[in-house]
């Protein structure tokens, strides 16, 4: 009878960390995300739970909710709120809407399909700074539109400094973003599904409210989402063409002059998280909304 005697594990025999990760349920690929992962951790979340903590230090001292007492109790910083939303849920509605019927037309084969989506995509090359000077040089009642106005006897419109030039503004910086997301989702659409509708007898009208449109509305509510954060957090255009203090003071600027005016930063990150806990209703809402409709594939010919 012979003693069989173990050989000590050797490095080579040890399993390699591949292997040890791939138990884990872990694969090395996973390392790539490490740097992303940091700068989020780094400009997002750090700030974000900076200005959390910040807001639950009143600079006069006292209860730590009372920068959030003072918001809602004070009716100039509360109705910022409503302000802000009265531009942003217009605004976002109008980029969608108005995104859908032009990204229907031009999902196909169109003659100058190129030069008309570059054409349609250019104004995010301006930004909202230079946007919000194009709209008081063109709008202003001495600008060029009031002028052509004037040459069929219509009186100056008073179209910046108010509600309307902010609203215009959101919408030319927001429509090439809606426009972009809307053609994307159309062109994920089997076309064949209409073809088949119209070998029945069903007229475009019929084909798109009964086929396209349930299949398009689950991704227009993302659409809708992103046009929405884009236009809540309107800043430029609310101070250049809009009434800071009156009509379009919305919480971007009520955030910036309690931080930076009156050195309050307590009460501007206080304002700072209202205003995501708001967007996040907002959001929560369509997207609950968008869990009731049509989730299954849409035939992409992808």
């Amino acid at each position: 009878m012979t003693a069989t005697v173990e050989k000590p594990a050797t490095p080579q025999d040890r399993p390699s960390l591949r292997h040890r990760l791939a138990e884990r349920g872990l694969d090395r690929t996973i390392i790539l995300l490490l740097p992303a992962l940091l700068f989020v951790l780094v400009l997002f979340v750090y700030p974000v739970l900076y200005g959390l903590q910040l807001s639950f230090q009143p600079k006069e001292g006292g209860s730590p909710f009372g920068n959030y007492t003072r918001f809602f109790s004070d009716s100039y910083l509360f109705d910022t709120i409503w302000i802000t939303l009265r531009l942003a849920i217009p605004a976002a509605l109008i980029n969608v809407l108005a995104s859908i019927p032009i990204a229907y037309r031009m999902r196909g084969r169109v003659r100058g399909k190129r030069f008309l989506t570059t054409l349609f995509v250019l104004p995010i090359t301006l930004g909202t700074v230079l946007t919000a000077e194009g709209l008081l040089r063109y709008l202003d009642p001495t600008g060029w539109f009031n002028k052509v106005l004037g040459l069929f006897g219509v009186e100056s419109l008073r179209l910046i400094h108010n509600y309307t030039g902010v609203l215009l503004s959101l919408v030319i910086s927001g429509f090439p973003f809606a426009f972009l997301l809307t053609l994307s989702y159309l062109s994920g659409i089997d076309p064949t599904l209409e073809q088949a509708a119209a070998t029945l007898g069903a007229d475009w009208r019929r084909r798109f409210r009964y086929i396209t449109l349930p299949l398009l509305a689950p991704g227009l509510a993302i659409t809708f989402c992103l046009t929405f954060v884009l236009a809540f957090s309107v800043f430029p255009s609310a101070y250049l063409v809009g009434l800071p203090q009156g009509e379009t003071r919305v919480m971007s600027i009520a955030a910036y002059e309690a931080a930076f005016r009156d050195f309050d930063y307590p009460l501007g990150s206080a304002i700072a998280m209202i205003m995501a806990v708001v967007m996040l209703v907002v959001i929560g809402i369509v997207l609950l909304w968008r869990s009731t409709l049509y989730r299954g594939a849409t035939g992409g010919k992808g």
